[in-house]
């Protein structure tokens, strides 16, 4: 992108003017319903980022922006009317906006290679001058305002978009005036049950939570006037997308969040900072483990305050933060205090280390597929903090794991690791490391890394660097074994799944390989997980499916009717799924009209339903899976382990983590194994969290199969 240049003064038009010239080369246009909509869209995104005080150049290029973008004007039209100097920024302003991610695309998932190009293009563009990405980002927020009224799908398409790249931009850029509604909207749309309860209960509480505020207002001003230290007190204001994110990592209701009564201390300089911390601490006493001094170790956006929290007035829990005005302009402003190129400046330093993150994902040797995973882990604002035997602070992503930390150490003592000791007590590699643990890694004398270190629903490893190192190590195994492995994996998906009428070749292609020998490979080399296997049968056997079918009953019965199975040609008919192949979407299903029961449902290649239809094929009907917006599907599993105390409890911890419904539940003892067999029943949503369910019961100490009933 052309940017060098940009601010040099334009010959045709002042700067100060350019703003006004462009109202009046507005009006000249054409006002069809194209033209309107275009110029509508470039005042509101203007009015967005002329909040983060850019210059009247690049605003009036916003104003023409959406109409060169949708096409509705030539830019050439713009050399003979002195705006001429707009130009390249609005070429510069398409080419950003043309990264999009898929339709279908889902947060996990790797980028195509063109996407992944048009992403690291936008990382380029902040790089060079991060005010276009800030326009950007406007104009992200602009749609999202703008998608209220839209269609269901659209909205939350929209919304993993902006949660996946630009909100994550604007808190790396730290620019929390823009973050905050991005990460509001997105959560409205993708969760709108969650957003509204929680805006339900903040709209009721408000009246009692102001009026305390303004008690612990009037407490703290007389207290720092006393102490002779000038501020400006207010309250916090709560968004609410950092409620839920607080309420689901504290697993704690909002009524137990100490943060939703919180205040903010504006003082004149750093001393001023700790000076008022003293005075409220003096005020009243602090919550141990709730104080965070990021002015001494300022956040990697630079984002500077302290922070803590207080029992105060009543009893209260209160939070509270202190800034300066200087830090408090960054907080809000971010990137937008540091301009590359503004009037002629130099760089700034904290510029550059605001950007240097972007640098080092732009490095050539890094993987395309995992840029968009390592811009989710750098950008956002959640770090750790543990210690190494030696003393060393390493700084990790949030949820790491030992092993995460291991890789951080070094590759090869990842690929070695076989155990961690946490503070000298030894724990899982799932083990979730909180601040100031100390963390020891036991290695062995091979590497040896799993293949279910790659798969982040078992938690091995939540850093994507990790993951890529991991994948890595795969690659370079012959391919040969590769070969053989992935089609372990796969024949075991489809068999403990009892997937049997689907080609290989099939799944192959819904996963984009060429043939079965490719996937193989890819299973092998661990860039496909068999987690994917159950999503391409998911999408192979049906795209549009219920999210349940029964409804939830206090009496689990093991055969049920629903309405959301719509049968052709029967009407309103009594049906119910048969014993023997319990089928769950989108597997292709048949129906079977019985003598007394209705209609029964059976998978396509059931073993009974094929010789039904040998024997009376006159009463085959033809069904399909309707929409239901409410329960699930019945499965039947059976469970192999040795027993031991607390297993039971394992297992329904983990059918209940995957939303799974226990209906019936039998065990009895193998004498020749001397294994335990269990047979449950369970209601589940679909093919992918079967998958899922599966996967997390073979991970329970001493269960040794488990796998779907024929």
């Amino acid at each position: 992108m052309s940017v060098s240049n940009q601010e040099k003064p334009t010959d045709s038009v002042d700067q100060a003017d350019v703003v006004a010239v462009t109202q009046q080369f507005l009006d000249t246009l054409p006002k069809d319903a194209s033209t309107t909509a275009a110029i509508s869209e470039g005042r509101e995104i203007a009015a967005i980022v002329d909040l983060l005080g850019l210059s009247p150049k690049l605003i009036a290029a916003v104003r023409i922006y959406p109409l060169v973008r949708d096409r509705a004007l030539d830019i050439k039209l713009l050399n003979n009317s002195g705006l001429n100097d707009l130009s390249q920024i609005i070429i510069d302003l398409v080419q950003l906006g043309r990264f999009t991610l898929p339709a279908d695309w889902q947060p996990g998932e790797a980028l195509a290679v063109e996407q992944s190009e048009a992403l690291r293009k936008m990382l380029l563009a902040i790089v060079a001058d991060a005010r276009l990405v800030l326009i950007r980002v406007a104009e992200q927020l602009y749609r999202l305002r703008r998608a209220k009224k839209s269609p269901r799908q659209e909205q939350k398409a929209l919304a993993i978009e902006t949660r996946e790249i630009y909100a994550a931009l604007a808190n790396r850029l730290g620019v929390g005036q823009l973050k905050w509604e991005l990460e509001d909207l997105s959560l409205r749309y993708l969760d709108p049950e969650t957003y509204k309860s929680i805006a339900k209960s903040l709209k009721e509480k408000r009246v009692e939570r102001e009026a305390y505020i303004e008690d612990v207002i009037s407490l703290l001003q007389a207290e720092l006037d006393q102490q002779g230290i000038r501020a400006k007190i207010t309250g916090r204001p709560k968004h609410i997308y950092s409620i839920w994110r607080k309420m689901q990592r504290t697993d704690r209701g909002l009524d137990t969040l100490y943060d939703i009564r919180a205040v903010r201390i504006l003082v004149d300089d750093v001393k001023d900072c700790y000076a008022a911390l003293g005075s409220v601490h003096n005020l009243w006493s602090y919550l141990p483990g709730e104080f965070d001094d990021y002015i001494a170790n300022p956040k990697d956006n630079d984002y500077q305050s302290l922070h803590t929290a207080v029992v105060g007035p009543k009893g209260k829990t209160v939070e509270v933060q202190i800034r300066s005005h200087d830090m408090h302009r960054q907080a809000e402003l971010g990137v937008a205090a540091h301009w590359r190129y503004k009037e002629g400046g130099a760089s700034t330093a904290a510029f550059d280390h605001k950007i240097r993150f972007l640098r080092q994902l732009l490095d050539p040797a890094a993987v395309g597929e995992d840029l968009l995973a390592q811009i989710r882990d750098d950008v956002f604002e959640d770090r750790i903090y543990a210690v190494s035997p030696k003393g060393d602070v390493v700084e990790l992503p949030a949820k790491a794991t030992p092993l995460d930390f291991a890789y951080h150490v070094h590759t090869q003592v990842g690929h070695r690791c076989r155990g961690a000791k946490v503070n000298g007590r030894i724990v899982p590699l799932t083990y979730e490391i909180r601040n100031g643990d100390q963390i020891e890694i036991i290695t062995g004398s091979q590497s040896r890394p799993s293949r279910d270190w790659l798969s982040p629903k078992l938690g091995f490893l939540a850093g994507a660097r990790s993951r890529a190192k991991v994948r890595n190590w795969f690659r370079q195994q012959d391919r040969d074994q590769h070969h053989h492995q992935g089609r372990e994996i796969l024949e075991r998906e489809l068999t403990r799944l009892n997937v049997r009428n689907v080609a290989t070749d099939d799944i192959a292609r819904q996963l984009k390989q060429k043939n079965t020998d490719a996937l193989y490979v890819m299973l092998g080399a661990g860039d496909l997980t068999s987690a994917s296997i159950a999503t391409a049968l998911q999408h192979l056997r049906g795209t549009e499916l219920p999210d349940k079918l029964h409804k939830r009953r206090r009496r689990p019965r093991r055969e049920k009717t629903s309405s959301a199975v719509a049968i052709s040609g029967i009407g309103d008919l009594m049906s119910n799924f048969a014993r023997c192949c319990r089928p769950v979407p989108p597997e292709a299903v048949v129906g079977y009209v019985t003598q007394g029961r209705g209609v029964s449902i059976h998978r396509q290649d059931c073993r009974n339903f094929l010789d039904l239809n040998q024997r009376h094929p006159e009463r085959i009907v033809e069904v399909s899976w309707g929409h239901s917006e409410s329960a699930t599907y019945p499965v039947d599993l059976t469970l192999r382990a040795f027993d031991r105390t607390g297993l039971l409890r394992d297992i329904t911890t983990v059918l209940a983590d995957e939303k799974a419904s226990i209906t019936e539940l039998t065990t009895h003892t193998d004498k020749k194994t001397l294994q335990t067999v269990m047979d449950i029943s369970i209601e589940i949503r679909d093919l992918p969290s079967l998958s899922s369910a599966i996967t997390r019961l073979e991970q329970i100490p001493n269960i040794v199969l488990v796998k779907r009933k024929a």
